[in-house]
């Protein structure tokens, strides 16, 4: 992150206070590196077990933004998390995400590889981390970079849902386009069908499924990634998708030839 131009003012992690990692302080506790650096955003790389009291501890010190790096969290922590970062205006991302990147800005929260990143008007959220890094260098290498790129995570709980992410940039002038990534299992595509259709969601929307081929009746790896019955089907988002006006690419390397084919 400091190698890509992120300002990472603090570390955190009990018992260090007063240590330099490659010249950054780290502190004992939030509320030291908050009051000492004005830092209004946290990234969490801590095991599942203690991930709630992490969340809490920097949202008690005042954070804004948490992106939550840690998988396996339990469902019960992620319950407690949202209803805490409710009632703290607090915006969370993830858990079990690669983090968020804003090329333009140099901001890096998180382990996605920056090269296959560029500047530019695409938001790119996904379920996945490791497509989300594919799909943004098919984008970047065929001139289309990012105004944002993010995983929303691959548990069934998300800080922040796609909704709600599509809401946050349906009106920002430097987004012209929206890839959504995701894949078998859970009901967020549904759900962003319907909020593109009942909003009358003006910008293009292109998106990718994984797990077409699946073997039926088999758990993928994310959490996530849960088919009930029909229910969750890559056929059941695809068909909500272009209900939805949402061009679907059957591949990761056909999402740049519909966004040109769309921009120009």
């Amino acid at each position: 992150m400091l190698q890509y131009g992120t300002n990472v003012a603090a570390g955190v992690t009990p018992g260090k206070m007063g240590e330099k990692v490659e010249g950054v302080p780290v502190f004992d506790k939030v509320s030291q590196a908050v009051e000492k650096t004005g830092a209004r955003s946290s990234i969490i790389f801590v095991p599942a077990a203690y991930f709630y009291s992490a969340v809490e501890e920097a949202v008690l010190a005042g954070v804004k933004l948490v992106v939550a790096i840690t998988e396996h969290v339990p469902i019960r922590d992620e319950l407690k998390m949202i209803d805490l970062a409710g009632k703290h205006g607090v915006t969370v991302v993830g858990p079990n995400t690669p983090g968020l990147i804003i090329p333009a800005r140099k901001v890096k929260m998180g382990i996605m590889p920056a090269p296959s990143f560029r500047p530019g008007k695409i938001a790119l959220f996904s379920r996945s981390g490791t497509l989300m890094y594919e799909i943004a260098n098919q984008l970047s290498t065929n001139g289309f970079g990012q105004a944002v790129a993010l995983g929303i995570g691959g548990d069934p709980i998300n800080g922040t849902t796609m909704v709600e992410y599509f809401d946050w940039i349906r009106t920002r002038d430097d987004v012209d386009a929206v890839v959504a990534v995701g894949e078998i299992g859970g009901d967020s595509e549904e759900r962003l069908a319907h909020y593109i259709s009942d909003t009358k969601f003006s910008k293009p929307v292109f998106a990718y499924i994984a797990g077409r081929a699946a073997p039926k009746e088999k758990r993928m790896g994310h959490a996530g990634a849960i088919i009930y019955g029909n229910f969750g089907t890559a056929e059941s988002k695809i068909s909500a998708y272009r209900s939805a006006g949402v061009q679907v690419a059957m591949t990761p390397m056909e999402i740049p030839a519909l966004v040109r084919k769309t921009l120009g």
